[in-house]
């Protein structure tokens, strides 16, 4: 990265961060992956039940890796086999969890959250139910408005993570998005977090690396 780059992300970080602030949301900046690690192990209590959204933004910090070391339970860690009621029922629990973890599809320079989901677990336990809740999003997923975070998440994220999770959409097999039926469409919520919710404690960190889809 350029001297260059470095500024220009330098001063969008600095103006999302500090729109993410004016509306409510407790916001951070890790420099690095490293440095996320630390931050978000600071936020969880030994002992802690961590519950999950699923995230490829997680598992490239090494977060996983890192939360078998300490003394908490993850609740739905990534490659645990699950029957369809195993599924169902652990993303339930995880509206209870002591902290909640997950990435946002895109963060904007005005200061909101945007999110599009399949079944809702996730932007659910953002919304309301954890006692905590920590955002680990990189910088590449600030945009400029809502606009623009709803064509990043349904045009970009959205199929890459129906290829990631080998589900049968049209946008799995071309990368386009379509308006599709498929029983296993994932753009079935379409989700802004414009402050931040009166009973919810959350903190989003965004990262200076590039991460997640």
């Amino acid at each position: 990265m350029t001297e260059f780059q470095e500024w220009f992300h330098e001063k969008q970080v600095e103006r999302t961060v500090n729109a993410l602030r004016k509306n409510n949301f407790d916001a951070q900046f890790a420099p690095t992956t490293q440095d996320a690690l630390v931050m978000i192990f600071k936020m969880i209590p030994d002992g802690a039940m961590v519950g999950v959204g699923g995230s490829v933004t997680l598992s490239q910090i090494g977060f996983f890796d890192e939360a078998a070391r300490r003394s908490v339970k993850v609740l739905n860690p990534p490659g645990q086999p699950l029957s369809p009621e195993e599924f169902i029922e652990t993303r339930r629990r995880a509206l209870h969890v002591d902290v909640f973890l997950a990435s946002s599809n895109a963060v904007t320079e005005d200061g909101k959250l945007y999110n599009i989901d399949g079944t809702g677990n996730r932007v659910a336990a953002m919304t309301f139910g954890p006692k905590k809740v920590v955002l680990v999003c990189g910088i590449n997923k600030i945009v400029k408005d809502i606009e623009a975070a709803h064509k990043r998440a349904q045009e970009w994220s959205a199929p890459m993570n129906a290829r990631r999770l080998a589900i049968k959409t049209p946008c799995a097999e071309t990368g386009v998005c379509a308006d599709c039926a498929s029983p296993q469409r994932i753009c079935n919520i379409y989700h802004v977090l414009a402050k931040k919710p009166s009973r919810t404690d959350i903190t989003v960190l965004l990262v200076g690396e590039r991460l997640g889809l």
